[in-house]
């Protein structure tokens, strides 16, 4: 009976009487009124602003709201304020598990599945013990992120001794850079850095940037320069360094 009524209204005389700043906003594929209609609100009232965004909605709270919140900004500011990503320095750290693919099929998919289920909890108690913060899983190995870089760099350590006891290789990149946080999910430059580390680091290193090194300088933890390498993204080679552990190896 609503829809019935509002169908029925005509206010098409009074159009050439609105004198006030209007925004007309229609949605192109609108199902339940036409953007011929929005169009000849537009040309009736004097100086209005018509825009057409995509999508099939019509009541203003559903789909994509973002664009439509956008265009009434700048209609009634004059700007449109772009939202300023949550951006902090972090240290990143990527684990990643060697030769998984031989290992599982040598030992079994049920056999392999056990290994694995304590690989994550050993990696996950020396995240808790060194204070990282787990960011997820990537297959077989692991983002975490670090407010230090020397806590990052000894959980490396730590993780890689540990997972000796189950016969396991693990290689490990750490990178310290800024870093945007997505909800639950991180990412920038800072993020691919270290997983480019990682990609180049061999079984039971830990590889990290000069940046890490340079930030721990006092820490006590010693490092072994690995060359210059050249990463993807990258305008210019970057220094990477091996960290030893208390042995020199």
């Amino acid at each position: 009976m609503l829809m019935r009524m509002n169908s029925q209204i005509d206010v098409r005389h009074v159009l050439p009487a609105i004198r006030v700043p209007t925004l007309i906003l229609h949605c192109s594929g609108d199902t339940r009124v036409s953007v011929e209609s929005g169009q000849y609100l537009a040309a009736n009232i004097a100086g209005a602003k018509y825009v057409e965004l995509p999508g099939r909605d019509h009541i203003i709270w559903a789909g994509d709201v973002d664009p439509l919140a956008d265009e009434i900004e700048e209609f009634l500011t004059g700007t449109h304020r772009e939202v300023e990503p949550d951006r902090v320095l972090a240290t990143v750290l990527f684990t990643d598990l060697v030769d998984s693919t031989r290992r599982a099929e040598e030992m079994g998919y049920r056999r392999w599945r056990t290994v694995l289920d304590e690989h994550d909890r050993i990696i996950r108690r020396e995240i808790d013990h060194f204070r990282g913060r787990e960011i997820k899983t990537l297959g077989d190995g692991f983002l975490v992120t670090f407010d230090g870089p020397a806590r990052a760099v000894r959980c490396a350590s730590a993780i890689i001794e540990a997972l000796r006891g189950l016969k396991l290789d693990v290689r490990c990149g750490i990178h310290t850079g800024e870093i945007e946080r997505k909800g639950e999910d991180i990412g920038g430059i800072a993020v691919h850095i270290a997983a480019r580390i990682a990609a180049l680091a061999e079984g039971g290193q830990v590889l990290v940037s000069r940046t890490v090194r340079d930030l721990v300088a006092g820490s006590h933890l010693v490092f072994e320069e690995q060359g210059t390498h050249t990463l993807k993204g990258l305008g210019e080679p970057m220094p990477l360094f091996t960290a030893m552990n208390e042995r020199g190896t």
